[in-house]
């Protein structure tokens, strides 16, 4: 067996040589061979020997000590996670919708009526990811930036439209302008989808932002057509009422 201790002491090769002999005397020790510049001794042995013994066999001028190894990191790879499908992907947004439909249809239970079941939906849908926006409001302009023609043209843009989304939002719920907020979403939504269609066609890998930065959503034809549903509901109903 090999052992490498530290020998403290040594000045010169007379020290090395005197080093080597007195530790090759010792008992169960095969070789010694003692390395002056690095200050160290690699011992051959028969059988372990206690260092206590080593060190007594050196003159007092020379300190012997266990040579001290760095210890291996071992670092595990964790197998890659497998991938996620489209809908496991946009599962959050598919429970978002399903939420905002259901409370939709709750509130009107007593008396089921589509036009207000839609206008709900639609000032829900916006509270909800205006919300989720609102999360990060310095991290979302940027993404929103990288699909929506107008906010690409117009960077201030893209830091107020979660507020606008909320805005939007409470006129509906509350019936205030309903005109006016349809008329706004088919604006604002139908540049989106735009955006959104382009991104799609060119087939870029991109984050949607629709809820904001909070969960990361790529963007697939699942975003199409939940603004496309918005656009349905606003001009249908903006039909209604006119």
């Amino acid at each position: 067996m090999q052992q490498t201790y530290k020998i403290d002491g040594m000045t010169c090769n007379g020290c090395r040589t005197s080093v080597a002999s007195k530790l090759a005397a010792i008992e169960n020790v095969e070789t010694v061979n003692v390395d002056l510049a690095k200050g160290e001794a690699e011992i051959t042995l028969h059988k372990p020997v206690d260092i206590r013994i080593l060190q007594n066999a050196l003159p007092e001028k020379f300190t012997l000590s266990e040579k001290k190894t760095e210890p291996k990191i071992v670092t595990s790879v964790s197998p890659p996670e497998p991938q996620k499908s489209k809908f496991q992907q946009l599962k959050p947004l598919f429970l978002i919708l399903l939420y905002i439909s259901a409370a939709s249809i709750l509130l009107h239970r007593d008396n089921l009526n589509l036009s207000s079941v839609m206008l709900d939906f639609m000032g829900l849908f916006y509270i909800v990811f205006g919300f989720f926006k609102m999360l990060d409001l310095q991290g979302f302009p940027d993404s929103f930036r990288m699909y929506d023609p107008l906010a690409k043209r117009v960077p201030f843009y893209a830091e107020i439209y979660p507020f606008l989304e909320t805005a939007l939002g409470l006129m509906l719920l509350f019936r205030f302008h309903i005109q006016i907020a349809l008329v706004l979403t088919i604006l604002i939504l139908g540049i989106t989808t735009i955006g959104v269609a382009k991104t799609l066609l060119d087939k870029k890998s991109i984050r949607c932002a629709c809820l904001g930065t909070a969960l990361k959503l790529p963007m697939t034809e699942a975003t199409l057509i939940e603004n496309a549903i918005m656009l349905i509901m606003a001009v249908a109903m903006l039909l209604t009422l006119s």
